[in-house]
């Protein structure tokens, strides 16, 4: 006799598997983790999870858990087809190294980078630092990466179906703002075959006056090479600005003139940011981590609210992937109503654990069944 599982036993021990593993990563795996280095713990990560997908059936068995697949999910952003509306920001993969490993995880796309021309270390350790009680990351990385070539080489490997790949490119720390453009034009065609769609990123705080780059005259020349090296490709792939949370309203407003006068395709709100107001982190040891970009629940309110006013100023038409303070599935909602077609997870990843994907997936596939 043939036993047939009611597929609501089957839900709810799925759901119990779940709620089972997320308690461990909250209450036993994170709390051992962090008491290591971040970059300790990001370096061990990359080479665990690298060793870890060798074994026959665990990239089946985690994409199996982790991914939601429904065609509710679906998002359709600059032309590129996306499984679902989740991804995984710069920093994270930064040599592109494990985005077929990371995309088991649940997310439809990884960016990788920030990849500049030439390979370089970057700042001095240690360099990223916890703010638990803020759940928020402190980094001043600069930019370490192994350059444009080694990034091409790994990004010729088969990917999974189904994945969306970005690349985030920068220039190197010793070049002057005045040859910028030729670091960005280097990257770009580096790593152009590679890669769905392109992130000019300007505005990290952690390389010496990168954030000038960001003033109209070189910006329109930055991007302006770029697009017309674009014009002469094949295929024309997206190319989107990132933009940092600390534009005051005058500069947020003449970036969006830039992008929409050069035709730039769209805008990833936001980078990190310098500013430590409003932490319940003790000053004494915020001012002892020093210099750095900050990410996680203390942007969360400004990352919003940039999200909110593009849209707003916009009238809807400039495409948005929001990342930045993203620590919830409530986050993510807030983000897709304030205008975001996409979000991307960093900091949430680390606090939240490896299940955040699937929980903002899950609960945006019950709305749009509700509706």
């Amino acid at each position: 006799m043939m036993i047939h599982s009611d597929p609501l036993d089957l839900r709810n021990r799925n759901l119990c598997i779940f709620a089972a593993k997320n308690w461990m990563y909250r209450f036993l795996i994170k709390p051992i983790l962090f008491l290591l280095p971040p970059e300790t713990i990001h370096r061990f990560l990359i080479t665990f999870l690298r060793f870890l997908f060798w074994i026959p059936g665990v990239n089946w068995l985690f994409h199996s858990f982790y991914h939601t697949n429904s065609s509710l999910l679906e998002t359709e952003f600059l032309g590129l087809n996306f499984s679902n509306p989740v991804g995984l920001a710069a920093g994270f993969d930064k040599n592109a190294e494990a985005y077929r490993e990371f995309h088991a995880f649940g997310f439809s796309f990884i960016e990788i980078g920030t990849v500049t021309p030439l390979g370089q270390p970057g700042n001095q350790r240690p360099r990223s630092f916890r703010i638990p009680k803020d759940r928020g990351l402190i980094n001043r990385m600069g930019f370490n990466n192994h350059g444009a070539a080694a990034a091409a080489l790994k990004l010729s490997r088969k990917r999974p179906s189904g994945l969306i790949l970005g690349g985030n490119i920068g220039k190197n720390t010793q070049t002057p703002n005045e040859a910028a453009v030729n670091d960005y034009e280097a990257v770009f065609k580096a790593i152009y075959d590679g890669v769905d769609y392109l992130v000019v990123n300007v505005s990290c705080p952690n390389i010496t006056d990168l954030h000038k780059l960001q003033d109209q005259e070189s910006l329109e020349s930055i991007l302006g090479r770029i697009l017309e090296i674009r014009n002469d490709m094949a295929i024309k792939k997206p190319v989107l600005l990132k933009i940092s949370p600390d534009l005051n309203k005058d500069q947020l407003d003449e970036t969006l003139e830039i992008v929409s006068k050069m035709q730039l395709d769209g805008i990833v709100a936001v980078n990190t940011t310098i500013r430590r107001d409003g932490l319940k982190t003790p000053q004494v040891k915020v001012k002892a981590i020093g210099e750095g970009g900050m990410s996680g629940g203390p942007i969360t309110a400004r990352s919003l609210e940039i999200v909110r006013y593009i849209t707003e100023k916009t009238g809807g038409e400039m495409p948005i992937i929001a990342v930045g303070g993203i620590m919830s599935v409530q986050d993510a909602l807030n983000m897709f109503e304030a205008g975001a077609s996409l979000i991307q997870l960093y900091t949430g990843f680390i606090y939240e654990g490896p299940g955040l994907a699937r929980r903002i997936n899950r609960e945006l596939l019950k709305k749009r069944k509700d509706k």
